[in-house]
This record gives structure tokens, sequence and C-alpha cells, in this order.
């Protein structure tokens, strides 16, 4: 459950020019796909190359200079993956990154055969969905309206610098919301925000704290949710997104405060808590009224709504889960994010053959 950049287009550009620009970036493409693997297998090779010389040195006292061992084992299960990838040709250039790679390796807890099968299923799904491109293809026009019955959206960073998203499920009118929208569309809503937040939030954001930052925020707000909201619709609703989320976008959620729990919630937590996973049980932790101290330990209160103890109202944009208030916003910030985008494999390249 989580967050569209306009389409950039020139009115003038017309249909025959739109042609030859698709034919030029279809060759391109083509050539970047015939030089991919030559030059996957040279930074693979020279990564497990300054590996092993780094681990060899040795300072005057006959120990190892490498303080982050865990990061050195990273670092060979991602190059493991990356080759297992590559010779199954499961490995498209826009994916060919580090962190993603690692965040596949660490949802099935380094298991090569494991993350490669998951991974395979992400590009059918993301073929079959049309993730790809959803940011430019979706429109979705009832926005406004479906934030009357669901109110959600991202608000500000907390003070690591990570994007919040804010989630008020106890005020889900499921009929309501289903008469201006439908779970196919709003469900498409979400992929287009769960693109955005890996395109834009996470790269701004990392450009904002200077430090790399794939992980967010969630504040979820289930104040007047019982076991009678629960209905069919809203169950299924959960758990559409829910799979969609861990299968094909895991390990970005970075810390969940569950807030207003009530003792209706209490009770539903206590039955689904040990059917999850420990390491995702681990990042959430769960309060009933008194939790303005513990949002404000983590959140600075000019980036906290003032519903939920912050300071912030957003006025001027009609409320603060409509304004997707961030350092997205940020005009200078973007120029950056995209001009780092492209020098991708470039800077995975550098970081590979000479950092290590």
């Amino acid at each position: 459950m989580s967050k569209t950049l306009d389409r950039i287009s020139s009115p003038c550009c017309g249909t025959d020019e739109r042609n030859k620009q698709k034919s030029d970036a279809e060759i391109s493409e083509g050539r970047t796909r015939f030089g991919i693997f030559r030059r996957a297998k040279n930074v693979s090779s020279k990564l497990r190359n300054s590996i092993r010389n780094k681990l060899r040195r040795r300072n005057d006292f006959g120990v190892s200079e490498i303080e982050d061992v865990s990061e050195i084992e990273e670092l060979k299960a991602v190059d493991a993956f990356r080759q297992a990838l590559i010779s199954d040709n499961l490995l498209p250039a826009r994916f060919d990154d580090h962190h993603i790679m690692l965040r596949f390796l660490k949802a099935r807890k380094f298991n090569i055969e494991k993350a490669k099968c998951m991974w395979a299923d992400m590009l059918q799904w993301r073929k079959d969905f049309g993730a790809d491109t959803i940011m430019e293809d979706f429109d979705f026009t009832e926005l406004k309206e479906v934030q009357e019955y669901y109110p959600q959206g991202y608000h500000g960073v907390d003070k690591d610098g990570r994007p919040v998203y804010i989630e008020r499920l106890g005020k889900i009118d499921i009929d309501k919301l289903m008469q201006v929208t439908t779970l196919d569309r709003f469900v498409k809503y979400q992929v287009q925000e769960f693109e955005k937040t890996l395109a834009v939030r996470f790269p701004i954001c990392s450009a904002a704290a200077n430090r790399h930052i794939d992980t967010s925020m969630t504040i979820l707000d289930v104040q007047g949710l019982g076991i009678m909201s629960l209905t069919g619709p809203v169950v299924e609703f959960i758990k559409v997104l829910q799979k969609i989320d861990n299968d094909n976008y895991p390990e970005t959620l970075g810390r969940m405060y569950i807030i207003n729990a009530g003792p209706a919630f209490q009770l539903i937590w206590t039955i689904v808590k040990p059917l999850l996973d420990p390491d995702t049980t681990s990042k959430i932790q769960v309060f009933g009224s008194n939790y303005q101290s513990e949002l404000l330990e983590a959140i600075d209160a000019s980036q906290l709504p003032g519903f939920l103890g912050g300071s912030c109202t957003c006025s001027n944009e009609g409320g603060c889960l409509k304004s997707d208030k961030g350092p997205w916003e940020d005009q200078n910030l973007l120029k950056i994010s995209l001009n780092g985008e492209v020098h991708t494999m470039q800077k995975v390249t550098i970081s590979y053959s000479e950092e290590y």
C-alpha cells in the first residue's frame, strides 16, 4: 500500500518524427543488449579481483583493514546473483543495479536460486501489468474523490531522510470508494506510486540526504478500524496490494508505525503477527492513542501533519495528504536525480572496479 510524473512531450512533434525517434531508440537498445553481456562479465571479473585484493591487504599487525565484512559478503552475493541472472538472460539494463539486486537477495535470505525465481516472476509481472510505462500512460483522474473516501499519501521525510507514507485505513469507506473508481484502477494507481517512489522519491531523497535511500517509513492510522470494518472487498483490496508489494518491490519498508490501535485491532494483530516474517515484524511498532512522542522522535514536527501531532497543515494544498510534500518537489534535486539516473551503469562500474 504505497504512491506521477507528468508526461513530457512536444505538441509539435509529428507522427513521422515520433516513429523515427522510436526506431532510433530500438536500434540503440539492440546495440546495448549486444554489448551488455561482455561488459557485465568484465565488471564482475574486476569486482571479484578487487575484493580478493582488498581482503589480502593487511596492516603492520597482520589485521585485515576491512571493518565491515558483511558489506564485502553482500558484494560477493550480489555479484554471484548478477552472474546467475545474466546466464539466464534475466538482467535488463534498467535493473542492472546493485541495490535492486540486493533487495531481492534479502527477501529470499540470500538464496540465489529462490531470489532468481522471484526476480523472473517480477519481470514477467511487469510485462503483463505494464509497470514499465505506467508512470506515463496511466492517468488516475479520480484521485481527489478517492482521497475523500480513502485518505492516504506521501508527506515529508523522517529524520533519516526517508519518504513518509501515511494511510488512514480506519477512515476507508469501501462502498463510496468503489463508486468513484474500481479495484483494478486503484491497484494501477498504487503501482504507479510504487514506481514513482523507486524512480523519483528514493533518488531525490538520496540526493537531499547525501546517502543512499531505498526504504520508506509508513504510518498506518487504524482509528475506527474494527473486525466488522474488514469486509470482503476491504480484505481483497489489502491482499492484492500486499502481494504486489511483497512480490515485486521487496525490502522497501524501513519502519512502520501502526497508531490508534484499539482492542479490536490489537486482537487482529495478535493473530496476524506470528504469520509474518520476523524481519518484517521487527520493523513494525503498534501504539494506541499515545503515539505522538514516538512519531516526533522519528519525524521532525515540520514534516508531520498536524492531525498526527506535528505542525504542518499544507493549507494551500487542501491538506497534508493531498500535497505530496517532500524534497521531490525541489526542481534542482529533480534534475540531479534525472541526470544521475543516466549514469547508473557507469556509477556501478566505477564502484565495483575502483572502490573494491
